[in-house]
Order: C-alpha cells, then structure tokens, then sequence
C-alpha cells in the first residue's frame, strides 16, 4: 500500500493487532513488487520469498506474473480497501490465492452518506437553504417547496451492489417506497430486501430520488443518458456515490442547469469537473470531493475488519469476505 495508506489505516492498536496474530515486520512497508529494493539478496527480496499473506491497501500495484515470480510462497490476499479489480490479475487468480476486501465495511460510510442526501433531498433541503441565504428572511415554503418530505416518497435504487443493499437496509425505519433495478437480482431477493424490483425506465419516471451503485462496467457507461434523464419528473434528485461515467456530465448539466432536476454528486466525470462548469455554482446541485467513503476516524473500521479476516485465516476458519473471481465482472 502507499505510505499515506499506511499511517492513516493502521494506528497503534492495528499493528499491535497484526502483531499478535501473525509474523509481520510493521516498519517494512512495500509500495512496489519491483526495483532495487527488492532485488536478489536484499531485505524486501527475502520478506517477499518468504511471504505467505499480503496484507494491502490503497496503492497496491497489480500483483502480475513478476511480481508473483517474487513471492513462491504467497497463499492469500487481505485487501484493507474496497475492490480487488486493480491488482488481483488473472495470473494471481490463477495462482489459486485466496482474497478478501473490506468491501462490506467500506459500504457503511457511502450508504450512511446516501441515506442523508435522500432524507434531505426529499425535504428540499438544498433550494430551501439557498431561498434563506438569498432572501435572509423566512422564504414561503409552501409556495417554494410544495409537497416536501419523506412520507410515502419514493426512492429508487440503481445497482444491488454491496452498498445498494446497504442502502436498502437503512432506509427500512423511514416511510418510504424502495425501488430497485439490478439484472442480476431476483424477486425474492429484492423481496427479502424490502424493496420492489422494477425496470429501470420506469423506476426513474416513479422515484423521487434516484441513488446511483451501479458498478462501473463498459456496459454502464451513460447508463443514466439524456433519455433516461428525461424519464426523471421535475423536481427529482439524483444522487451519485458510484462513478461518475454511470451518469452522461453533458445531458445532467442541461437537466440541472434548466433548474428541472436536483443532484447530489459525490463523484462526476471528469473527476474533478473543470473549473468553468455550472454545477458549481447551482443552488439545485450539492458537489462533494468525494468523500462518501471511509475516510479520517472511519479508516479504523476497515483496518479491523481486514485483520479480521486475517485471524480467521491463521486458524484456518476461512475468510467471511472471500472475493471470487467470476463476481468481479460485475462489481465496481
């Protein structure tokens, strides 16, 4: 993992941790499988002969063919961060490694993000607040914001990705229809979730709020284009955590700029927008750094849970997380 990964993920307490269930030098840290620090001989080329699990993070390099030539004795992956796609290659696959993320524990912060923008979408929380900076008195809400609130709404969910379900599931206390599209979710799925299975063209035209976790694929691509953008009613919110080229920038800019739609954007495309791009200044449009995901004190939860996984490793009780490789085509 990177060095800044390194000091923001594993504190005192996680290294102790790591020191106790299993052999780790916590003052070698490896940014890379290859150069002069790991040629023949050197210190990191013996600590990666010898190396039985990888624990990583954000910044691992893919683990290719020479980097696997490295490390003869390398069983198991344990990713303290979200996807594997970036460094879990064919041939590490191949290998027959096991590996596991802390892509469930990376869920919680994006869907406890994407449940406040909903609730504050649905009380019209970005014109209000803009209306009262504005006018710097009390604005008429009734006039302003007819029909606000989170009673009997509907929210439609794109993409039962880890965090979509998530969402899901913290959404359950509130008064909310829950729509959700997902090929690859059955109905007794979606049912076991609460919420309603339906198209996506038609979960756009009935939602109020449309939460985007759908994974970034070739076939994703735009999947929220200037059609389906057009299915939305006046006065929806569209919400996207996922990644940017889910949703056409071009087609949203004109929706929002109209003043017909609403957006809460954690995430664009490009990332960041250029400096001259409209959204910045919309009252209909809240523009986050991305930073739905774990960050500062929330780094600590997926610490735990990677070593977690790896004192399920050492006595051999297999990981609760495993990723297989035939999922990763469909996740982000």
């Amino acid at each position: 993992m990177s060095a800044e990964t390194r000091d923001a993920l594993l504190d005192a307490a996680a290294l102790d941790r790591l020191s106790r269930v299993c052999d780790v030098d916590a003052a070698l840290l490896l940014t890379g499988f290859g150069g002069p620090d790991s040629a023949p001989g050197t210190p990191l080329a013996t600590a990666l002969r010898d190396t039985e699990v990888l624990f990583t993070g954000w910044g691992c390099p893919p683990l290719d063919e020479e980097a696997l030539a490295r490390m003869p004795g390398l069983r198991a992956v344990v990713h303290a961060a979200g996807s594997l796609k970036n460094h879990m290659t064919e041939a590490a696959w191949a290998r027959g490694l096991t590996a596991t993320s802390a892509t469930a524990a990376n869920a919680l912060p994006v869907a406890e993000f994407t449940v406040a923008a909903v609730l504050f979408a649905n009380k019209g929380v970005l014109l209000g607040a803009h209306a009262l900076r504005t006018a710097r008195a009390r604005p008429d809400l009734a006039t302003l914001l007819p029909g606000i609130g989170n009673y009997r709404r509907t929210v439609g969910i794109v993409g039962a990705s880890t965090i979509g379900r998530r969402v899901v599931e913290l959404l359950r206390p509130y008064d909310l229809r829950v729509l959700v599209n997902d090929p690859y979710l059955s109905a007794a799925d979606a049912d076991a979730l609460g919420a309603t299975p339906m198209d996506l063209d038609p979960l756009l035209r009935e939602s109020d709020v449309v939460s985007v976790h759908a994974p970034e694929l070739p076939e994703t691509r735009h999947l929220l284009d200037e059609r389906r953008l057009a299915l939305m009613r006046d006065g929806t919110t569209l919400v996207n955590t996922a990644r940017g080229s889910l949703v056409d920038t071009g087609a949203l800019t004109r929706e929002l700029v109209a003043g017909r739609l609403n957006a809460v954007l954690d995430v664009t495309d490009p990332e960041p927008l250029p400096a001259d791009s409209p959204l910045y200044d919309l009252p209909n449009v809240l523009l986050t750094p991305h930073l739905a995901g774990s960050l500062g004190g929330e780094l600590a939860r997926l610490a735990d849970f990677a070593i977690d996984e790896l004192e399920r490793y050492a006595d051999r009780s297999g990981f609760a997380h495993a990723v297989r490789p035939t999922a990763l085509h469909r996740s982000a």
